[in-house]
């Protein structure tokens, strides 16, 4: 079954959603989205969005404090072009009805988090992404030229090669509900489909977050850029240290805000020391980096599962008006934030890489815009400044507008386009007992991938480490593969579990390839075998396309088409 479009929207989250709005007055949308619609990375952001809002602030500070959390690895250029347009942006927001909290003086109540110099975060007590999901879904399903389309989780782009340009002519979906493959033909395509939080055991990522775009974009030959970028938030709920522990586990770990360290939250280990000071000056305000690797460093010095995060010091009223969210989340567990410190541990957070972009979001593939987590402009470099993520997804959604109107008007594909490629093919034929065995080898396989990136590819690495997995993970994968095709699953097959399972080890295995070509320690990439920042190597990590000798199931578009 085919649709046409002339844009579709691949992801809900922000970025998705602003830019469906923008240029559906210019032609048909479809929004198509992997759960439901509110579903995203997005809607999960407590602490809320970065921008100079006040006139004791500047552009120039704020891209200061972004190029310094970034490692000096940033694009100048983009952060300066998000830290000008960012504003007003947020203004739109508010005239759209979102409802930022504003202090007693009438003004935007504005707070400050790690790595910031100035207080620039406007927020919905710690629910900012919720409320700016809800505003923004609320108009997306009031226009007329928008079609929301969820349960439909994006396989493959249909591009083909047009002698050296390759083009994006659309989508081939699963539809989940249905398990019937869905075919999106649109002139022009927008790439918004979050992070790949998943490739690692815990993290602040809803379930979703699969990667499933970035390697969407590698297998139809888009340039990808550092992916050994992989930010850890310092504080994620720690179940370990609860008094009341969860009777179940967590789908992904409960977010305690950056904004809690703002508001004066001190770590502390379980000796009741408090540890900051002894590795950064700016102590619990250091940016995302120095923090995550300080509790890292604490753990495994004290062998101990988790640190504390103690804000009782301050008034209870004040901690109940400005994180109700997380006060209401510990409270389950027999937890007073107002009383008692809270259990905190790293947890992964955030892909400071992706599908290279340049600054209209255009990519190296005609038809193929990106925005969001997804992408990667060169705003957050070698880390992302706390807060940045949402307005940089505001100004890029904006900044794709022009350029996909221009593309979406020259282009003259027909309704026959759809024909181009072969169609997707859905597991019924294999019947019950192949496709459960398949679900239960893949859930094993996934867990092993996830425990791999843990051990071998988190907060510090090295070499050795580096190159083990690389290697345990290539024989993972072709052990699963061979599983799957024993069993009689085709390379042209769909379903959710599998197609994921192959995005997360494309994902998984461009963090690793990116992140032994860094030879230095810069930003969230550190290595004890190159521990010292080096000038020389102030590069950012390019992925050309290439066809890759190693061609697995999940590094290769499941049709490709030349014209050549």
């Amino acid at each position: 079954m085919s649709q046409y479009f002339d844009f579709a929207v691949i992801g809900s989250g922000v970025a998705g959603l602003r830019y469906a709005l923008d240029v559906a007055k210019h032609g048909s949308v479809a929004v198509i989205t992997k759960a439901e619609p509110h579903e995203s990375n997005t809607n999960y952001a407590q602490g809320g969005v970065g921008s100079v809002l006040s006139p004791s602030d500047s552009v120039e500070s704020h891209m200061h404090d972004t190029i310094v959390a970034g490692a000096y690895l940033c694009d100048e250029e983009t952060v300066r072009v998000v830290c000008t347009e960012g504003p007003d942006r947020i203004r739109e927001l508010m005239a759209m009805g979102a409802s930022f909290d504003h202090g007693e003086d009438g003004n935007l109540h504005l707070t400050r988090e790690g790595g910031h110099s100035h207080h620039r975060i406007a927020h919905v007590a710690d629910m900012t992404g919720r409320e700016i999901v809800r505003v923004l879904l609320k108009a997306v399903v009031n226009d007329p030229n928008i079609s929301v389309f969820d349960h439909h989780f994006a396989i493959d782009l249909l591009t083909y090669q047009d002698c050296s340009d390759t083009i994006c002519l659309g989508v081939d979906t699963f539809n989940t509900e249905t398990l019937e493959a869905i075919r999106f033909i649109s002139k022009v395509t927008l790439l918004a489909s979050g992070g790949a939080g998943h490739i690692y055991p815990t993290t602040t990522n809803p379930l979703i977050a699969t990667g499933d775009g970035m390697a969407m974009a590698y297998r139809a030959q888009a340039v990808i850029s550092n992916m050994e970028f992989v930010q850890f938030h310092p504080t994620a709920l720690a179940d370990e240290g609860l008094p009341i522990k969860p009777t179940k586990s967590r789908e992904n770990a409960f977010l305690i805000s950056e904004a809690v360290r703002g508001a004066g939250g001190i770590l502390y280990n379980l000796g009741m020391e408090r540890f900051m000071p002894l590795y950064d000056e700016r102590a619990e305000l250091a940016p995302r980096d120095v923090v995550a690797r300080s509790i890292d460093d604490q753990l495994k010095k004290r062998n101990e599962k988790y640190v504390l995060l103690d804000i009782s010091h301050r008034a209870s009223e004040k901690i109940l008006s400005h994180f109700p969210n997380i006060a209401a989340e510990c409270l389950k567990y027999g937890l007073d934030i107002t009383r008692q410190p809270i259990p905190v541990v790293p947890a992964a957070h955030y892909m400071c890489g992706g599908v290279h972009a340049r600054l209209h979001g255009e990519t190296n593939i005609q038809g193929l815009y990106v925005a969001g987590e997804v992408a990667c402009t060169g705003l957050h470099g070698a880390n992302r400044l706390a807060s940045n993520s949402i307005v940089e997804a505001l100004v890029f959604a904006r900044r794709a507008v022009q350029p996909s109107i221009d593309h979406m008007k020259s282009s003259k594909h027909d309704p026959s386009t759809s024909n181009l490629w072969g169609k997707p093919v859905v597991t019924s034929s294999l019947g019950s007992d192949a496709m459960d065995k398949i679900l239960t080898m893949t859930r094993t396989i996934r867990k092993e991938l996830q425990s791999i990136m843990w051990d071998y590819v988190g907060i510090v690495r090295s070499t050795t480490r580096l190159e083990f997995a690389e290697q345990k993970i290539g024989e993972l994968e072709a052990k699963w593969e061979e599983y799957l095709f024993q069993q009689g699953w085709e390379p042209t097959m769909v379903g959710l579990e599998a197609c994921e399972m192959r995005n997360l080890f494309c994902c998984a295995e461009l963090v690793i390839s990116s992140a032994l070509s860094r030879h230095e320690s810069r930003g969230l990439h550190y290595t004890v075998d190159f521990p010292n920042l080096e000038e020389s190597k102030r590069l950012p990590t390019i992925i050309f396309p290439c066809s890759s000798v190693k061609s697995t199931w999940s590094s290769r578009q499941l049709h490709k088409q030349l014209m050549c």
